[in-house]
């Protein structure tokens, strides 16, 4: 019997800077029972820190996971494991990391540090720096911390480790400068849908988004991932792959176009589109599911404020009807909505070198 199907949206709202207006959406979808929502982010357009504004909206949410676009490229990698931490404990638990990089040579000039590089390069940078996160957040055990007034310790030093990584164009000792996150590893999405983001996935990722329109094109991305991961020594059922769509609710049901609504996505430029209304979305997703080629679906609505809202009271309550779709969190993190296992210390059975006692 196939599990339930994992479901997710884009909160990205072009434009706005106001937090009230993604906390509004976050919380819609989490009434929805929403594994996750989104927001992307880029050094190539104006808008607020994706990070930042959900470092807001957690505290406005309980159970909903939180997953902003954070780019390798131009970013320091010992920051950006340290910010996702910092989210997944403001969110006690719900955090996720959205692995991107940055191509082009204008974002290059906002930081006049060096040029672009090819996609393949960014690509294994960032490969370099999903690894070296997963060892940072790492570097301190759980119970590290304490917390012993009277001793005055505040870390036991023998559970707190140095990473030691060097990379092609980085190195890092560490540890890191926050305690290991409630998940231990934040999850980690990737759009895979860039053939040099596709290792990355599948090394890494605890989620992959494809673009399909169809689903035997959904089923051959997913079985590609499930054996690139099978061949880094992964469990391939460790992988969500979830289909990506932009989704417009906003004609209703007969006044879908031809090859949309009940006949499916319509491949465009920006990614295969979904044009019609709630309940033939329900069936496209009941559809694709029974056939299990996806573990579920991104959602990216076209107009963030309806199409969101006819996502949550129409697809969603039918899949819910259905026995398709969960009608309460279960769990309180990102990975129990996802069903994936809380990873275990490295260097808690590594013997890896810890940090002196006097740091302690």
């Amino acid at each position: 019997m196939r599990g339930l199907v994992h479901l997710a949206a884009a909160l990205d709202l072009p434009g706005v800077f106001d937090a009230g207006a993604f906390t509004a959406l976050a919380r819609l979808a989490e009434r929805g029972g929403l594994d996750f929502v989104t927001l992307d982010d880029s050094f190539a357009r104006p808008g607020p820190d994706a990070l930042g504004v959900l470092c807001r909206v957690a505290p406005a949410t309980r159970r909903i996971g939180l997953v902003p676009t954070v780019t390798t490229t131009h970013t320091e990698p010992f920051r950006v494991q340290a910010a996702v931490a910092t989210l997944d404990w403001v969110g006690r638990g719900r955090a996720g990391w959205r692995i991107d990089v940055s191509v082009t040579e204008d974002e290059a000039r906002l930081f006049g540090r060096r040029p672009t590089a090819p996609a393949d390069a960014l690509w294994r940078e960032a490969d370099e720096v999903a690894d070296v996160a997963a060892r940072l957040w790492d570097s301190w055990e759980d119970g590290a911390e304490i917390r012993d007034v009277a001793d005055g310790r505040f870390l036991d030093g023998d559970r707190v480790h140095r990473v030691d990584f060097t990379g092609t164009g980085f190195s890092v000792r560490g540890p890191s400068t926050v305690p290991r996150p409630p998940q231990g590893h934040p999850v980690r999405v990737v759009d895979a849908t860039d053939a040099h983001a596709c290792a990355v996935a599948a090394r890494h990722a605890d989620v992959a988004l494809v673009r399909a329109a169809s689903p035997a094109q959904a089923a051959g991305v997913r079985d590609r991932l499930r054996e690139q991961a099978r061949a880094f020594g992964r469990d391939p059922d460790t992988l969500r792959v979830l289909v990506s769509l932009l989704v417009d609710l906003g004609d209703g049901e007969h006044a879908a176009e031809p090859g949309h609504g009940g006949g499916g996505p319509r491949p465009t430029v920006h990614g295969p589109l979904y044009r019609g209304g709630p309940v033939d979305l329900a069936e496209l997703v009941a559809s694709w599911h029974a056939e299990g080629v996806t573990d579920g679906f991104h959602f990216v609505p076209v107009e963030p404020r309806r199409d969101l809202e006819r996502l949550v009271n129409g697809t969603v309550a039918l899949l819910q009807h259905r026995g398709l779709f969960r009608t309460f969190y279960p769990g309180s993190t990102l990975r129990e909505h996802l069903g994936l296992a809380r990873p275990a210390n490295r260097y808690a059975v590594s013997g890896a070198p810890a940090v002196s006692r006097r740091a302690s």
